[in-house]
This record gives structure tokens, sequence and C-alpha cells, in this order.
């Protein structure tokens, strides 16, 4: 499964009050693992930043001067995010100030080329919804949530989208399944052992292993087990997926 984890910088809170995005941030998960792949780029918005925004990100209408317009940069973006999951933290947010600019490109020259609306080209998953599901009644922004998760945001000292969309990439690996990290971990372990390794040659007129099946309880133990997790991580259980293509 190809999933992007996204996120946005913008010039206000509102699209409907002519607020643009300044910035995307993009990060590339493959079957749940980081590739290394990202997309990131400023966008001109061709308006003035609100003083409150720029104290959230920094970004300032000098930086943005030079950079190109989101016309410009909408097919390289668009090809990047195509046909992948999106992960955003309070998605309609994002996914609303991408649609406005795929409106605004509409109207002023008639593009044709694209969706009108982002979830015609991906699925979107909110993990502020998800965030709310799994931690009802707690603080679910971004900092707590690095915090809750014990995922490092030292450096975040001002909102940037593709340093945002790393930090979500790891909050959101750990929330949904905990496996942040587990297989270059699992790497590490099997190259240590890998050194110390000493080969034995079998007996190749050796007994057969003996195969000890699971028994009924312990099935419908596993059943349940498997259950439990899929329920916690709000449908997201990649086990049961995988039994349920097997049978």
């Amino acid at each position: 499964m190809r999933q992007i984890v996204l996120d946005t910088e913008t010039t206000g809170l509102d699209p409907a009050e002519g607020h643009r995005i300044i910035e995307i941030g993009c990060v590339e998960l493959l079957n749940r693992r980081l590739t290394g792949s990202t997309y990131q780029q400023y966008v001109n918005p061709d308006r003035e930043i609100d003083d409150a925004a720029i104290e959230v990100h920094g970004i300032t209408n000098h930086i943005l001067v030079d950079k190109p317009r989101f016309p410009d940069i909408a097919k390289d973006f668009f090809d990047f995010i195509e046909g992948a999951e999106l992960i955003i933290h309070n998605a309609p947010f994002d996914v609303g100030f991408i649609d406005n600019e795929l409106k605004l490109m509409r109207d002023s020259n008639g593009a044709t080329e694209f969706a009108p609306a982002v979830e015609g080209i991906c699925t979107v998953v909110d993990t502020l919804a998800l965030a709310r599901s799994l931690n009802p009644g707690q603080k679910n922004d971004l900092d707590s949530l690095c915090k809750r998760y014990g995922v490092d945001n030292s450096q975040r000292t001002l909102h940037g989208a593709l340093r945002d969309a790393e930090i979500l990439a790891d909050v959101y690996l750990v929330m949904s399944g905990g496996q942040a990290g587990l297989f270059d971990e699992s790497r590490a372990v099997a190259k240590a052992a890998m050194e110390n390794i000493k080969i034995r040659r079998l007996d190749p007129n050796r007994p057969p292993l003996p195969v000890v099946r699971a028994s009924a309880e312990e099935i419908t133990a596993h059943q349940i087990w498997i259950e439990d997790i899929d329920q916690t991580s709000g449908g997201r259980c990649l086990w049961k997926a995988l039994d349920s293509q097997e049978s």
C-alpha cells in the first residue's frame, strides 16, 4: 500500500476568505515503511500572509516572491500523490485548501487535466479523527500526540509543511500499529546475529521435524486477538486484511 503523509502551510485559515497555500510537504510510505521519497514546494500566493499565520510558520511574502504559483507546480504535485492514500492531520483543512486551488485553476484558465477534487484521485485518512477515536477527551494536536507516543519533535520550533509531515508520519505509524522503526531494529539484530553465526550442516537423513498445529481453542483465541487489534487501530489491522485476502 502506498501512502502519502501530507501537510500544508497557508496565508490564513479560510480559503473562502481568499487565503491560499504557500507550502506543501509530503512524505512517502510504502507498506508502512518510510521510503525516503519526499515532495516539498513553496508557493507564491499572490496575496499578503496574515501576521498570525507568520507567527505560526515563519514564512513571509519576501521568502515567496520568487517562488512558482500553484498552477506551475500542480502537475508534479498531483503526479506525486495520485492513487495514494493521503494521511493528513485535520484533513478537511488541507484538502479544502487544495480543492480551492483546483477551483481557482479551473476558473482562471479552464484547466480540466486534473480531478475537480483531491478525493477524485486519492483516499484520505484524517489522523485527527483517528486520534480522537483512540484518545477521547484528550488533546490531539500534533505536539500532544508526539508527547503521548514518544515521537521526538524537539526541532519543531516553527511549523513547516515537510517538517510536520515527517513528524506526522512517525506519529501515524505508532498510533495506528506501533510499528515505527520495527523493521530497522529487526535488520540490525539480524545483521549482528549473522556476524557471529557458525554454519552447522544437518544430517540429510535426519527424521522430519514434527508439525504442531494450532488447536481450535488457539485459533479462536487468535481471532479474538486480531479483532481486538483491528478495533483498537480503527479498522487498520494488516493481519486481518491479509487473512481476508487469503480466504
